[in-house]
């Protein structure tokens, strides 16, 4: 069964990762991520988690930057050599590479974090300190970066 092309993930949640470094990946995501997920590096030290379609989307506009651009090398390199393809187990539970787990500082409790098309994996700890210190600007960002929206 294939995720839908508009699968969208919301919501905040706080796994843990177990003893095998498996996160158990939230119910409500389980249904859109029926032919695996991808999991890569992402900004600020987390991890981003994607349909694998909407990863073969996103790959697809980033391969279109020119390779002559250092910058965009660089992004790439880092977004395809820590990705990996993963299928959750029947507990829905999905491996997280040893690269992805020192590259997120994740040890034992994460924060799994929707961003609609795509959903993030944080440490805890990481995490409250992100939400913390831009819980003020988000409000002054809306208009700034989406006006006419709000």
């Amino acid at each position: 069964m294939t995720a839908p092309a508009s699968a969208h993930f919301f919501g905040t949640f706080t796994p843990r990762l177990d003893e095998k470094g498996r996160l158990f990946l939230p119910a409500k995501f389980r249904p859109l991520l029926t032919d695996g997920v991808v999991l890569t590096r992402g900004q600020e030290h987390c991890i981003y988690g994607w349909t694998p379609e909407a990863f073969d989307e996103f790959s697809s506009r980033a391969r279109q930057a020119s390779f002559t651009n250092r910058q965009a090398r660089n992004f790439i390199r880092m977004l395809f050599g820590g990705a990996a393809h993963e299928t959750p187990d029947k507990q829905g539970r999905v491996p997280v590479s040893q690269l992805l787990r020192e590259w997120a500082g994740l040890e034992r409790d994460c924060t799994v974090v929707g961003t609609g098309e795509r959903f993030e994996i944080w440490d805890s700890t990481r995490w409250n300190d992100f939400s913390d210190e831009h819980e003020e600007g988000f409000a002054d960002l809306s208009e700034e970066i989406f006006p006419g929206i709000f």
